[in-house]
């Protein structure tokens, strides 16, 4: 069995080959036991185990999905880990037999500031459903993705607001380094247990320090002396490519890199630029909602008069579903008639273009050619199409 599952009789669960570089930019392959992972690569993003737009799994096939990702805050909450334990797990509940990634939670958690209350142990915070009371720290995180039995879990950190005063995120940094220690003890402890579900599910650190980049390399070369499938930078949206170039050189080589929540097109660029090889985001999802959707000659929105007898396909030469049966000037109606086949259709072109993209990357740094791709597509993924 190839490409992530037995190798020369080996299981090689959590290897990770670095095939190729171009410049900075990495073609690599992550092995798990549920499937390989070709890098870089968009993890398609299905909060509460669903993609928003009516997208099942049976479309994430068609348009290319390699990873599906979920979170452990808002399945613990709804509709319980426990629950997807006893039906089997989280690839079984939902149909997916490919990669898993879940979010610890953390994120979720500390967007909760007038909710959530800070200690050492972990954090309190209310459910945003029911008012609930609930507790997460490290080992509740990993249990609960223990019982999601993912193939990727994240380790719980503080996701600091930026920006934040230095001395807040030197203690704050500490405590994540800390909490990933007892991660990475849970994990091993859950994975020995005999009736876990996944017991080779992996475990990946988050660099965290906010805007500091001489905190941020503090961080690293923190978790990078804690054994781990792959490093992820989180808490960034300003000043991102910087602190990637600064991060950078301090992760490991033969780890994936993963940027945690950004993901325009030109953000996806600029990391694979600098070394980065995972990627997920909600922002196709939430722009294909607004009808707004991404092509090859820039984001186009649908919504436009001028799309309003336009009998073309979103893209030519789109292989999406989208593309191969729907005119601009019929989505356009349905997004206009708040028809849920609207955006479902602008869901299905988005992520196929994010999963068709990253694969264009994978060739282009093989065939040392991704310095040309780079800047081709740099100022291209920046600006509205013009037809």
């Amino acid at each position: 069995m190839q490409n992530g599952r037995m190798q020369n009789g080996k299981m090689q669960n959590g290897k990770f080959e670095l095939i190729t570089t171009c410049g900075n930019a990495r073609r690599g392959r992550m092995h798990t036991v549920h499937g390989g992972i070709e890098t870089p690569v968009f993890m398609n993003v299905g909060t509460a185990a669903a993609i928003r737009g009516g997208a099942g799994t049976d479309d994430l096939r068609r348009i290319g999905c390699q990873v599906e990702l979920s979170n452990t805050y808002h399945l613990h909450i709804r509709p319980g880990d426990e629950l997807i334990r006893r039906l089997g797990g989280l690839h079984k509940f939902m149909n997916w037999d490919a990669p898993i990634l879940t979010d610890s939670g953390g994120f979720q958690v500390f967007s909760l500031a007038h909710r959530r209350k800070i200690r050492e142990e972990g954090v309190s915070f209310v459910s945003y459903i029911d008012g609930k009371k609930i507790f997460m720290g490290p080992e509740e995180s990993m249990r609960i993705q223990s019982n999601l039995a993912s193939t990727i879990a994240m380790a719980f950190d503080e996701c600091i607001q930026n920006p934040a005063p230095r001395g807040y995120v030197e203690n704050s940094i500490e405590r994540t380094t800390r909490w990933l220690h007892r991660c990475r003890a849970e994990l091993d402890r859950l994975n020995a247990l005999e009736d876990t579900l996944n017991p080779n599910q992996l475990l990946f650190a988050i660099n965290q320090g906010g805007t500091y980049s001489d905190l941020r390399i503090r961080h690293m070369r923190q978790i990078a002396q804690v054994p781990a499938a792959g490093y992820a930078i989180g808490g960034l949206a300003d000043e991102m490519y910087d602190i990637i170039e600064a991060v950078e050189p301090y992760m490991p080589k033969d780890k994936p890199r993963y940027l945690m929540g950004v993901g325009t097109p030109l953000n996806i660029l600029e990391a694979v630029y600098r070394g980065v090889d995972f990627f997920d985001c909600v922002l196709p999802l939430r722009n294909a909602q607004h009808g707004n959707v991404f092509t090859w000659s820039g984001k186009m929105r649908l919504l436009a008069e001028k799309y309003k007898l336009d009998s073309r396909p979103i893209a030519e030469n789109c292989g999406c579903p989208a593309c191969k049966s729907y005119s601009r000037a019929y989505i356009r109606h349905l997004l206009k008639a708040d028809e849920r086949l609207g955006m479902r259709l602008c869901v299905l072109h988005n992520l196929w273009f994010y999963n068709e993209m990253t694969a264009r990357m994978r060739s282009s740094i093989e065939n040392g050619e991704f310095e040309e791709f780079y800047h081709k597509y740099r100022s291209i993924f920046g600006q509205f199409a013009e037809d």
